[in-house]
């Protein structure tokens, strides 16, 4: 704390001094009144401080054109080395004949004659709905079945080599069924990559999967790899670049597609959609009713569905239309 000097009390005998007097005795309030006492500036006579000058920071620049940027030259298109052609396959003759299918060049037998029925029917209605203008899809026929064992396969092949007879058509079997592929093996062929490679490989051609065979007129497509997602696969929109490939500038080529049993696998019911006829095998005394119609159920979306009865021992007309002699698929 400060110390200040204390203020003297005044005298009472000589008379209280009024508050001003008391005041003018602390502060001498008449020095500042006097003329002499420097006087403060008096407020707005100054004169207005001279503007200040401020550059423009704008300067007038001419307009400048841009500089061509010359247009980048289009990147090339990819060129995808072309596979060297497969050499032809040779078909085991004597395990054709050993499993009971048709043999090229061989004698007529009732298994033959039974196929140029149904392939006769078929090649008819394919050029109905080609006539129809339902477009690539009408060469396309899935061979399918309910279950297991009911022939499909058989039937698959059988129709092919038929098929391959024609003289306005020559017929590509695709083996479909990726989880128990089993065309190349019946007919003596080495597996190598198939329709399953092309499918999850768009660098993959399809067209340099096809083995050509010693058949005149039939080409094979195997199923390729193994794949747990062979559906998602089908489903997807590679699968119909894929098949567009199968026909492209062959109209007179049929493509047959052996599938996997419907009612045991979902593939054959997707691949269904893309085909213009699918040929349903059903094994006599063994197909029930309830499991055909289920299978039919799932493949309601292609154009043209027929039967195929498999495995009859018994015509009242004398006919053995669907008797396969000795399979077992």
């Amino acid at each position: 704390m400060t110390m200040h000097d204390p203020i003297k009390s005044p005298d009472k005998s000589e008379g209280s001094p009024s508050l001003i007097e008391r005041a003018s005795q602390m502060y001498d309030f008449r020095k500042a009144l006097s003329p002499d006492a420097p006087k403060l500036p008096e407020q707005g006579n100054d004169p207005a401080p001279a503007p200040i000058e401020t550059p423009s920071v704008m300067a007038s620049l001419d307009p400048v054109a841009p500089a061509a940027v010359p247009a980048a030259a289009p990147a090339p298109a990819p060129v995808r080395p072309r596979a060297p052609v497969l050499p032809v396959a040779e078909i085991d003759r004597d395990l054709l004949r050993e499993s009971a299918f048709i043999v090229p060049d061989g004698p007529v037998t009732s298994i033959s004659e039974e196929f140029r029925i149904v392939k006769r029917r078929l090649l008819a209605s394919v050029q109905a709905e080609a006539n129809a203008g339902i477009g690539i899809a009408a060469q396309r026929i899935l061979i399918c079945s309910a279950n297991p064992g009911d022939g499909k396969t058989y039937s698959a092949i059988n129709l092919a080599i038929s098929i391959a007879a024609e003289k306005d058509h020559d017929v590509l079997l695709v083996d479909a069924d990726f989880a128990k592929p089993s065309v190349l093996s019946s007919l003596g062929i080495a597996g190598q990559q198939g329709f399953m490679d092309a499918l999850a490989d768009p660098a993959v051609a399809v067209e340099d999967l096809i083995i050509p065979t010693d058949i005149p007129g039939l080409s094979v497509l195997p199923a390729g790899r193994q794949t747990n997602t062979d559906s998602e696969y089908l489903a997807s929109a590679r699968t119909r670049e894929v098949l567009a490939s199968l026909t492209a500038g062959r109209p007179g080529r049929i493509v047959i597609f052996d599938s996997p049993p419907l009612l045991a696998a979902s593939p054959a019911a997707t691949l269904a959609q893309h085909v213009g006829h699918a040929l349903m095998v059903v094994r006599a005394d063994v197909t029930s009713e309830r499991a055909l119609r289920d299978a039919l159920s799932l493949i309601a979306g292609c154009n043209q569905i027929q039967l195929l009865l498999n495995g009859v021992k018994f015509s009242p007309s004398g006919r053995s239309f669907g008797s396969y002699y000795g399979y077992g698929e």
